[in-house]
């Protein structure tokens, strides 16, 4: 039996890494997306309709802004690979939501305990939040520091790790 893989992708804006994520996917037969994003306001309704029609409809599509442990506990069992994206967004509606870091980082390592042992291969996006300047802002920070240690467990955690800049793909592990 092989053992799920998990695939952890980061990089910057619109560096490629959702496009790349739904590239390293399309080896698997069925598919599922968990899309992290709500949305609030014009502009985040067109970024997700603009995301749902580049995956086309070969993925179940999954909605869920928190909880994405669960959603991947309970995944139908003919799905082969979900691709979750993304974790920068995931960590905002966290720090939003719940707002205490003991509280998100429950919610981290729940992921991380799910991660140990998926139940499909999961491929996992992330914006690198941390390469820009320090943020102005006390939340900005908080959220800059957030997203920085959700990237480094799940990174520490996956079989293969992947940074994009400028649309190239470089292999990290």
């Amino acid at each position: 039996m092989i053992m799920p893989e998990v695939i952890y992708v980061t990089g910057g804006a619109r560096s490629g890494k959702s496009s790349f994520a739904l590239q390293c996917a399309g080896r698997f037969r069925n598919k599922a997306f968990l899309a992290t994003a709500e949305a609030f306001d014009d502009e985040m309704q067109a970024r997700i309709a603009k995301h749902r029609e580049e995956r086309g409809g070969v993925y179940t599509t999954f909605e869920e802004p928190v909880d994405i442990d669960v959603t991947l506990r309970f995944l139908p069992d003919n799905i082969d690979v979900a691709v979750v994206d993304c974790l920068t967004v995931w960590a905002g509606n966290l720090l939003h939501k719940l707002g205490l870091q003991e509280a998100i980082m429950s919610h981290v390592d729940r992921l991380l305990a799910v991660l140990q042992n998926p139940p499909c291969s999961v491929i996992l996006v992330s914006n690198e939040v941390g390469m820009g300047i320090v943020p102005e802002n006390a939340m900005a920070r908080e959220f800059r520091d957030i997203a920085g240690i959700i990237n480094q467990k799940v990174a520490g955690v996956a079989t293969e790790a992947w940074f994009l800049c400028s649309g190239i793909p470089m292999r990290l592990k």
